[in-house]
């Protein structure tokens, strides 16, 4: 049993601003510290960021308005912990204490993985979907349910009937979607906002991708300031963690879909 909404969910709209801010974190500086928390809707957006980053709010109120359209925006920007971003100086340790859990992704969770992207190719609106071992929901904004009906003939579609979806008649907030993220690897730690110090980032990749090579569950632990997780430098990890987030196109794009 698996859950997906796409990137026009409220949830993911908030986890799309985090992840642009942190993109352009990047493009300020080599290595960043930045943590962001967006919640939208109803025509507001509050952001907090803790950074070590000078951002022009202006620019911050740029990617909002490309990614959610015509909103008020509240922005607060403070430091982060001077002595938290001084023990990082030099050479990277474990930013955050957590546990991580990486799992082989199921045949049904790829299987709803690719329907909602198809779907999302069809209907770029709020839309949620589930799968399990006896049916196909589909919950798709300002779509017919007969438009549907056609690809999907035996899923349950729109059963309260059809809907306005959106920032307009829902709250959004960043981390809130990650069973639709990271399907059976959820444990406590956000995956969006972050630079790749932090650890819900980093090893939450880092074992995603180890569970995916041996086919088999990942679990790890860390402390804040550990030099090496799982045996390796921390420091590689970090370096795992930004091919994989180049690889598919920077932060924005990997809030886009999670981790699968």
């Amino acid at each position: 049993m698996i859950e997906k909404v796409n990137p026009s969910h409220p949830d993911k709209v908030a986890d799309r601003i985090a992840g642009a801010i942190v993109d352009l974190a990047y493009e300020l500086e080599e290595e960043p510290k930045v943590a962001v928390e967006v919640l939208i809707g109803h025509g507001k957006c509050h952001v907090i960021i803790e950074t070590t980053v000078k951002f022009d709010k202006k620019n911050i109120e740029n990617i909002i308005h490309r990614i959610a359209g015509e909103v008020l925006a509240d922005i607060v920007i403070v430091p982060q912990d001077k002595q938290l971003s001084d023990n990082q100086r030099g050479f990277l340790r474990c930013g955050d204490n957590g546990i991580f859990k990486g799992a082989p992704l199921k045949k049904e969770q790829q299987l709803l993985s690719r329907i909602a992207r198809e779907l999302y190719e069809q209907f770029p609106t709020d839309g949620k979907y589930i799968l399990t071992d006896k049916r196909l929901i589909i919950c798709q904004s300002y779509a017919r349910t007969e438009d549907i009906k056609k690809q999907y003939p035996n899923a349950t579609i729109n059963p309260l009937g059809e809907w306005a979806g959106g920032t307009d008649v829902d709250t959004g907030a960043t981390n809130r979607k990650l069973g639709s993220d990271m399907a059976d690897g959820v444990t406590g730690g956000g995956l969006h906002g972050k630079d790749l110090s932090k650890a819900d980032v980093s090893l939450n990749i880092y074992a995603h991708l180890k569970a995916q090579n041996l086919q088999q569950p990942v679990e790890l632990s860390c402390a804040i300031g550990d030099e090496f997780v799982d045996g390796i430098p921390y420091e590689d990890i970090v370096t795992l963690a930004k091919h994989y987030i180049d690889s598919i196109g920077g932060f924005e794009k990997f809030a886009e879909w999670g981790l699968f």
